[in-house]
This record gives C-alpha cells, sequence and structure tokens, in this order.
C-alpha cells in the first residue's frame, strides 16, 4: 500500500476520535475532547484551556489525578525500597562488607546512567567507611557489561564483593565465573531480563519475574539510589545532597520515562540543582552558553546530558566520575574543556552519520516505499553515536531504525529505535538464535550479531511488522496535545504550563497547533539549516523559529500573505534579565 493509500485509511479509521490534518511533514493527530469537562477543569485548577485540555488527554480529570501529576507527592509517588526483589538480600551483605572492611567493587558503564550510578555509590559508601573502589569500561575496547575478563581482574585482585550498576542482568557467563571464584556478586539493573537470570547472590531489578516493587521505570542510578536509601534509613542517616542530582541527571539522560517516582525525583534533583549548582553543572552549563538562573528538565536533555554522555567517550572513563563528584575546581575544568571539544566533535559525526543515511533514502538504497525497517552499516560509525541518529531517523520517517557498526571481525554492533507500536526487545527476542547478544526496552535496545547474520534478521523484522501492523502505524506522525490561540500567549499561561513539567519520555514537551496564522517578515536562514520568522495572528506578533528545517525557508517565500497553520512547542526565553514566550516551530500545514 502506497503512502498516501495508507494515510487515507487513516484518515478514515481515526476521523471519529481525532481531527487529522496533513502537514508538510507529518500527519497531525488532535485528540478530540469533552470541552466541558475542559472549562470543569479551568474552573477547579484555575488553569488556562490548553493546559486543562492537555490534562484531560493525558486521562486526568478527577481533582486527586490532577493535583497527584501537578504536584507530585512523595506518598503518592515514592514506594517502599524493600519491595524491591533480594533488596534486604543485598542491603544484609552490603551493610555486612561496609562494616567488614572487606574489599568492594563497582563495576557501572560507560553511558550516564551507569556513570551516575557508580558515582551515587562512591559517594554514598566512602562516608560510611567503605573499602570501595570502581571500574567503568572502556567503550571502545571491552564494550559494554559486566565480562569474564572483569571478574578475573576483580577476583586477582582480592575484591569479595562485586556490585554492579546499571548492568549484569544478561551477564550469565560472568555471574557463573564469579560464583565459582568465590566473589559474591549483586547485580542492580533496570532492563529487561531474559527467560532465565544469572547467578548472584542478590538481583535488584523491577523487571524480573516476582518482583512486586509498583514502579518499573526506575534508570539504572534509580534502582542504586533505592538500595543506596534503604542503608541510610538503616542507619538513621540523610544521604547526601549531591545523590538528588547525580539521580535527576541519570534518569533523564537515560530517557527513563518521566512519569510517576522518576517525575518526583527528578523535579526534587532540579530543585536541588537550580538551589546550588554543582562545579560540573556550571562547568557543562558554561560550555553550552545556557545563561538561565533556573534549569528545567530540557535545559538537562539538550544541554547537558549531551555533554555528559562524552564521558564514556574519554579514554580514561574514571575521569568522568571525578567530573561529577570532585570539588577540585581546576580539575572539573580540564576535563570540562575536553568534553566541550569532544561534544562538538559528536555533533559532527552524528550530523554526517544522518546525511548518510538520508542520502541512501533518497537514492532509494534504503527503499522506505518497500521497507519498514531503515537498516543501515558502516565500519566508520562510532557505537557510542549510532543510537542518536537512529532515534532521529525514527522521529522523521516513522519508522524502526537500525543502525550498525562493522568491526575488523565481521561483527555487527548495533543500535535500535522503534515506535510505539513495534516493541523491538520483543521483536529481537523472536530472534535470538541469530544473535550474539542483546539488551534494551521496548523503544530502545542494543545487539551484537555476525554479519552474514543480518539478512535473516532483516527478513525475520520486516515479516513481524507485516503481520502485527497496520501501514498507517508507519506513517510519521505528532501526536498534538492542544489547540492555542497567539493571544493566550501571556504570562499567565506560561506559569500554568509549567507545573506540567519535567518533560520527556512519556510527559512529552506539549505540542500545540495554531491554525489561521501568516508570515508577517522574510524568514530568515541561519547556518543553511534553521529558519526563523514571526507570524501574525489575531493581533499578536510571535517568533518562531524551526530548527534543522531548511526546506521551509522556500516555502515561506512562496506563501505571501496565505494564512497556513502550525505546530510548535512554547518555549520560554530568558535573556538579559527578561522573559520571552517563544515559539519552536515542528510542522506547517497550507489549507
Amino acid at each position: 500500500m502506497s503512502l498516501q493509500k495508507a494515510k487515507q485509511t487513516f484518515y478514515k479509521k481515526s476521523e471519529k476520535d481525532f481531527e487529522l490534518i496533513k502537514g508538510e511533514k507529518y500527519l497531525w493527530k488532535i485528540k478530540k475532547t469533552d470541552e466541558k469537562k475542559i472549562l470543569s477543569i479551568c474552573s477547579d485548577h484555575n488553569l488556562s484551556q490548553p493546559v486543562a485540555r492537555i490534562l484531560l488527554n493525558k486521562g486526568y480529570y478527577t481533582k486527586k489525578e490532577i493535583n497527584s501529576f501537578l504536584f507530585s507527592s512523595f506518598e503518592d509517588n515514592v514506594f517502599d525500597s524493600s519491595l524491591l526483589k533480594d533488596s534486604k538480600l543485598a542491603l544484609e551483605r552490603l551493610e555486612r562488607a561496609v562494616e567488614g572492611k572487606e574489599r568492594i567493587l563497582v563495576f557501572g558503564d560507560y553511558d550516564v546512567d551507569g556513570i551516575t550510578s557508580t558515582a551515587l555509590l562512591m559517594i554514598c559508601l566512602l562516608p560510611l567507611g567503605a573499602n570501595i573502589n570502581f571500574y567503568l569500561p572502556n567503550r571502545a575496547k571491552e564494550g559494554y557489561g559486566l565480562s569474564k575478563k572483569a571478574v578475573e581482574k576483580a577476583v586477582k585482585n582480592g575484591y569479595d564483593l562485586l556490585i554492579t550498576v546499571d548492568n549484569g542482568i544478561t551477564a550469565f557467563d560472568a555471574a557463573q565465573l564469579a560464583y565459582q571464584s568465590g566473589l559474591d556478586l549483586i547485580i542492580t539493573d533496570h532492563h529487561r531480563p531474559h527467560e532465565k537470570l544469572p547467578k548472584a547472590i542478590a538481583i535488584i531489578d523491577a523487571n524480573q519475574p516476582g518482583c512486586k516493587y509498583p514502579y518499573k521505570d526506575l534508570a539504572g542510578v534509580g534502582v542504586i539510589f533505592k538500595l543506596v536509601k534503604m542503608l541510610y534509613e538503616k542507619k538513621g542517616l540523610e544521604v547526601p545532597d549531591k545523590v538528588y542530582e547525580l539521580l535527576m541527571l541519570g534518569t533523564i539522560a537515560d530517557v527513563a520515562p518521566l512519569t510517576k517516582e522518576n517525575r518526583f525525583w527528578v523535579r526534587f534533583g532540579l530543585s536541588k540543582v537550580n538551589k546550588q549548582k554543582s562545579i560540573a553543572i556550571k562547568s557543562l552549563a558554561k560550555n553550552s552558553r545556557l545563561e538561565k538562573d533556573c534549569f528545567d528538565s530540557l535545559d538537562i536533555a539538550f544541554m547537558i546530558a549531551p555533554q555528559i554522555n562524552a564521558l564514556g567517550r574519554l579514554d580514561d572513563p574514571r575521569q568522568a566520575v571525578e567530573f561529577l563528584v570532585s570539588s577540585n575546581l581546576f580539575e572539573v575544568e580540564r576535563i570540562g574543556r575536553i568534553l566541550k571539544g569532544i561534544n562538538e566533535e559528536r555533533k559532527k559525526l552524528d550530523r554526517k552519520i544522518y546525511l548518510d543515511i538520508e542520502s541512501a533514502i533518497l537514492e532509494k538504497r534504503i527503499d522506505l516505499d518497500n521497507e519498514n525497517i531503515i537498516m543501515a552499516v558502516s565500519s566508520d560509525w562510532p557505537t557510542g553515536i549510532i543510537g542518536l541518529v537512529a532515534g532521529r531517523l525514527v522521529q522523521n520517517y516513522g519508522k524502526p531504525t537500525f543502525l550498525f557498526h562493522l568491526d575488523k571481525s565481521g561483527i555487527l554492533k548495533g543500535s535500535c529505535r522503534s515506535i510505539p507500536e513495534f516493541n523491538i526487545f520483543e521483536a529481537l527476542n523472536g530472534c535470538k538464535d541469530i544473535l550474539q547478544s542483546f539488551g534494551g526496552h521496548s523503544f530502545a535496545a542494543g545487539l551484537r550479531l555476525k554479519q552474514d547474520n543480518l539478512p535473516e534478521l532483516k527478513s525475520r523484522l520486516e515479516n513481524k511488522i507485516t503481520k502485527e501492523l497496520s501501514p498507517q502505524d508507519l506513517i510519521p506522525k505528532i501526536n498534538v496535545d492542544s489547540y492555542l490561540q497567539l493571544p493566550e500567549l501571556k504570562m499567565n499561561f506560561l506559569s500554568d504550563f509549567q507545573k506540567l513539567e519535567p518533560f520527556g519520555n512519556q510527559n512529552k514537551q506539549p505540542v500545540f497547533v495554531i491554525k489561521n496564522v501568516s508570515i508577517l517578515n522574510k524568514p530568515v536562514l541561519l547556518k543553511d539549516r534553521h529558519v526563523k520568522c514571526s507570524i501574525f495572528s489575531e493581533g499578536v506578533i510571535k517568533p518562531i523559529i524551526f530548527f534543522n528545517n531548511p526546506d521551509f525557508y522556500k516555502i515561506f517565500n512562496n506563501l505571501g500573505d496565505k494564512n497556513f497553520h502550525v505546530v510548535a512547542h512554547v518555549v520560554k526565553n530568558e535573556w538579559g534579565g527578561r522573559v520571552n514566550i517563544e515559539l519552536q516551530g515542528l510542522d506547517i500545514s497550507i489549507p
């Protein structure tokens, strides 16, 4: 079925529940809502209509539901750590190791979640007198996760207890070796387990079978936080404030759902950071020219976290932990300058890889008219970047995306990202016989396989999508959260709007549709990629910028005085002590 026919079918099926608008790049889905309920929410909570509509579309209507979301309390959102399976076993073993001065090794990961998890455990156990050290694998040389080689080193160096953070749930061989060597192993992880579990004295992962912890979406840093909190509470102590900064950073950077408990802790961590910024945060903000008194989750996600991700690409990943927790201003700023350079290189590589794949699509080497998956391989693409590019491709093309780095031995190391309609973890689980390893979540995963098995993997995944998904599931879409009129963009609206934060996974930055606007002045093309202009409606003028959408420059120049619709994010711009409300455009539709 052609894309056009799929869109027509989708219009017919969805017209009862959604208003559908065909944009230049996306199909816009605007959920139809009960206007009486919206007015009731406005009245009961003194909220503007667009914000009330967003709450209703999220499924919040009663006073209790809305208050719980807007003011996420500890009592409503945070659960007892002891509900985590094996948490009491882990606590007992950890406490014994600390008090007995046993040698403890923390095995982390090179991404932000793993780095912040490692740092969190170190800064909490060292003040208790623990004999503790940590190890982060080198991304290029060692790859992800606990390995047999790492266990061998730990045994050789006389460690008594090994604790994994943000990894370990699929480390079967390494766990078996630890058991045979007499090295006690505690696994803390948040990734989905396979059918069996590794051998360990305790495994803390809310996603494992039999775990009664109600909230399953903690990041790795959230899991180790729960264990440390139990230890500190048992001792009648308060965890250091730095813990909440690390918890917030790791949760946002790992794109964990910002719902319920994660939402509460991210809010709490942001409040701590905005009261007193660490020298690490200040260094990264300076690199990004982020000149604001108060940071929000999007500042962390798009300005701070990408730089922290560069920590995992340092030759010595131990510097990453030092950067986050050190009080040595000179050393933090030195590493900060290195990170800035690495991140700039990362952005260039990111753009190059994206353009490589976009060219393949335009030249039909990747034929999206007949293929349901974007899949590409190169020996030139670093493994630490392809996941970011895959995410952008899914967003822009609406299809699951697999990108692979090919090493010299013929092994493919890949990252994949998916759409809500296609659970990528379950799909890979059905292909495990041709994979060397895999792990992840429903939306994102990593995998390894032999190059010779790639055609078979592609064939199986294509067949699964054909059987389980409809063509309209694969149309690039934007889910619009609310209508908006330019005169509504006032400070009282901004105050209501900020109550919906923090924005991120499963609480996405709201998308608004503004109908019947016109261009007030000629558009400006910035850096050959970004289009900036002003739109006008109902006597109000607002600036708007379309990032990485140069095609709109020509479209706007040809529009003249003709009205159009726009979908956009609302953003607060702070500059020189002044606050302005601006728009970030995503797409337009010309009636």
